[in-house]
């Protein structure tokens, strides 16, 4: 049987989240829950063209309250591409209900991850600012390689898109688990850059750079499904990606 997947958040990445949970066979997309009432009424499927009988319904949360949403269409999981508080509007509702969150918000302030800890321990909640598999990976291989030589010089260097704010959380993320303070993070603003992430290890006579590229905002959906498919069987806890991760590098 299908897991069924509530998306909250219908901005660009949204809608290329709720694409590539169209097109997964593992799981179906239940609803979306967005901040306007311009979609109300419609379904994901037909506002995005995909050919899928998932219902995908559009829900707006100026005009739906979150616990007859649970309770009239249920789900086993929320994937969250929102805001940092969008989970004050569903995380008790949630919790009660036992429906699993994975949260995707990049920055969470030291307040709502007490919030989030408190959810996890009567139910399953993930949080990781970068959901993309691809840039976890980098941020184990950089970890590693740090260990194997503590005495290398480091350089982290991200790019997004023109128009985003303040630091990368990934890239925060990285700096903090290689001791780096995150004043040292270079920053670049350009264009329409997705997310671009780059590790550089200084050696003497040589260089290593660990390079993620987010090619598309799909990837974001690969990774929040790749998530969903390893917290299935869990019960309660806090989880994050190097959870999800260490089993398989473990093996």
């Amino acid at each position: 049987m299908k897991q069924k997947i509530g998306l909250i958040g219908f901005g660009k990445t949204g809608k290329a989240v709720a694409s590539v949970i169209l097109k997964n066979q593992e799981f179906s997309l239940e609803w979306v829950l967005k901040q306007s009432t311009l979609l109300n009424d419609r379904t994901v499927p037909e506002f995005l063209g995909i050919d899928s009988n998932e219902p995908g319904k559009i829900f707006s949360l100026t005009t739906t309250k979150i616990d007859d949403l649970l309770d009239q269409h249920p789900v086993d999981f929320i994937i969250d591409f929102s805001t940092a508080e969008g989970i004050y509007n569903y995380g008790k509702a949630a919790n009660k209900r036992k429906t699993k969150i994975i949260s995707a918000i990049s920055h969470y302030s030291d307040e709502d991850i007490n919030y989030l800890k408190a959810l996890s321990k009567t139910s399953v909640v993930f949080w990781s600012p970068n959901i993309t598999l691809g840039v976890n990976y980098l941020l184990f291989a950089s970890r590693y390689l740090k260990k194997i030589a503590p005495w290398v010089d480091v350089e982290i260097i991200e790019e997004h898109f023109k128009g985003k704010e303040g630091l990368s959380g990934t890239a925060i993320k990285i700096a903090d688990a290689l001791d780096i303070n995150k004043n040292e993070i270079n920053s670049i603003r350009a264009g329409g850059i997705v997310g671009k992430h780059e590790v550089v290890f200084g050696f003497p006579f040589q260089t290593v750079r660990l390079i993620h590229e987010s090619i598309s905002r799909e990837a974001f959906g690969n990774g929040a499904l790749f998530v969903a498919h390893s917290l299935v069987s869990q019960k309660k806890g806090m989880f994050n990606f190097e959870n999800v991760l260490t089993p398989y590098f473990a093996s």
